[in-house]
């Protein structure tokens, strides 16, 4: 995985996994855990329309696109969290990097995601 640095700060870009939950609840309860577990500093859904062949059939599906912002540190954690509680056989997982980020939210991710857990 590569990262871009800028500012001259030793952070790296924020990189945010994508996923598709099927329905809303699921993608709450999995978020929540993520943030208590400190591994996200936020996350965003929203809903879409997906069409896709699976199993050899034309699947159109109802579903939930959550946007998980977090530091480079954090993705393998994360990645593993979302694939040992998706429903689906291959969650759609994309990493984006983030090129820029304005100063103050980039330390509130890192702050976010390095405080400790909440039990």
């Amino acid at each position: 995985m590569q990262y871009f640095e800028f500012r001259n700060s030793p952070l790296y870009a924020l990189p945010s996994p994508l996923r598709h939950a099927s329905i809303k609840p699921e993608a709450v309860q999995l978020s929540a855990k993520l943030l208590n577990e400190r591994l996200i500093a936020c996350m965003n859904y929203f809903p879409i329309e997906s069409m896709y062949h699976w199993d050899s059939r034309l699947v159109n599906n109802q579903e939930i696109v959550t946007i998980y912002k977090t530091i480079p540190e954090n993705l393998e954690a994360v990645q593993s969290m979302i694939e040992k509680n998706h429903k689906y056989t291959t969650p759609c997982i994309i990493q984006l990097s983030t090129v820029n980020a304005n100063e103050s939210y980039e330390q509130w991710i890192r702050s976010e995601c390095t405080l400790t857990p909440k039990l």
